[in-house]
């Protein structure tokens, strides 16, 4: 039984959109064009299309199972394989979020330490991070959409810098269109679904939304910005590098900014990663948020102790990646699992609450 959440603690749906955008535009902007392009070449860009879309229909199944269950993602396993079991099967989610938070958290960091503080300590600037994060769970769900929405508002004049590569952009290097196969095109949608994760928070907060049914439309528009904006700075990227400078770039997006010139500022790459801690912090705040809200669901654990006990297995394991393959490693296996999750799990969930939906008639 989904327990009742009183008023005062929801949201409005509109607010779904900023949920949503904030988590699928995280750490992976930075970086991700050169892992597309290594695949479709400058074809890429359609797959970045295609995932986009193939998460409108994931998304769809989702609602259709939360309306279904009227509740979040435990109640729809125990829908359908019973409560002890649903809790059962839920509880891999504590580790996914987990690994979410610590990816998020240690991708950044490396970017600081490559960029700006080579010296900075790991620990540390996690543990300053983390204790942010700590005080804005604290203060309930609102406080953390709340930040969600800054988190998109705050930094999107971030937009407006790419602009700067246009006078030495060149749309002809996307030509020839359609240079590769259809399977090189779905592999790089594959690798490109990979950034776009973190939709299915959803799963987790949606007894929070004031009126569900008005928030899909939102949820919907957040993927399509999500969309967007990634197809657009790819078409931007792929204009400004020759294909082989680009593979040369780990973060292409920071390389970008390094054009940026004006009277005020010399290196605006410092500008950017400084405003990129106020779009990672929300995502660190949802995830420790979530893993917390199941460890709170399935085992009863007050949800302001699960976030120490998550906060301090991040702090303890972010001291264990060091090298950029063993960081590259944790991105890859975070990856994945969300891949399974979301077009394996969620898929097979929807089709088994349809069955019991109709048993049960």
């Amino acid at each position: 039984m989904e327990p009742l959440i009183p008023e005062k603690a929801k949201i409005s749906p509109f607010l779904v959109f900023f949920l949503v955008h904030t988590m699928q535009f995280g750490i992976g902007i930075l970086g991700f064009q050169r892992l597309i392009a290594l695949t479709a070449g400058y074809d890429a860009w359609i797959s970045v299309i295609i995932a986009g879309l193939s998460i409108h229909v994931i998304l769809w199944m989702m609602y259709r199972i939360l309306d279904t269950v009227n509740g979040d993602i435990m109640s729809a396993n125990s829908y359908v394989f019973g409560k002890k079991v649903g809790r059962l099967i839920t509880l891999p989610y504590v580790l996914y979020f987990l690994c979410v938070a610590l990816t998020t958290l240690r991708t950044f960091i490396e970017v600081v330490q490559v960029w700006m503080f080579q010296d900075m300590s790991t620990f540390w600037y996690a543990f300053a991070f983390c204790v942010l994060a700590i005080y804005i769970i604290f203060g309930g769900f609102r406080i953390v959409t709340g930040i969600a929405f800054f988190g998109v508002v705050l930094p999107s004049y971030l937009i407006f810098t790419f602009f700067f590569t246009f006078p030495y952009a060149d749309l002809r290097n996307l030509l020839p269109v359609f240079d590769h196969s259809i399977k090189d095109l779905v592999k790089a949608a594959y690798q490109m679904s990979l950034t776009y994760l973190g939709y299915e928070v959803l799963l987790f907060f949606y007894p929070f939304i004031k009126d569900p049914q008005k928030s899909k439309k939102w949820a919907h528009w957040g993927v399509l910005c999500t969309t967007i904006l990634y197809t657009a700075i790819t078409i931007i990227t792929f204009s400004y590098f020759s294909e082989g400078q680009l593979q040369k770039n780990i973060w292409a997006t920071l390389t970008i900014w390094k054009v940026v010139e004006m009277p005020f500022v010399e290196r605006f790459e410092y500008i950017g990663i400084a405003n990129w801690n106020i779009v990672i912090l929300p995502n660190l705040c949802i995830a420790l948020w979530c893993g917390s809200r199941i460890l709170k669901r399935a085992v009863h654990l007050k949800q302001k102790y699960g976030v120490l006990l998550l906060t301090t297995i991040v702090l303890i394991t972010i001291n264990f990646f060091k090298t950029r393959e063993q960081i590259n490693t944790l991105i890859n296996y975070t990856g994945k699992i969300s891949f399974f999750l979301n077009y394996v799990y969620i898929p097979l969930l929807f089709i088994l609450v349809l069955i019991v939906k109709k048993v049960k008639k």
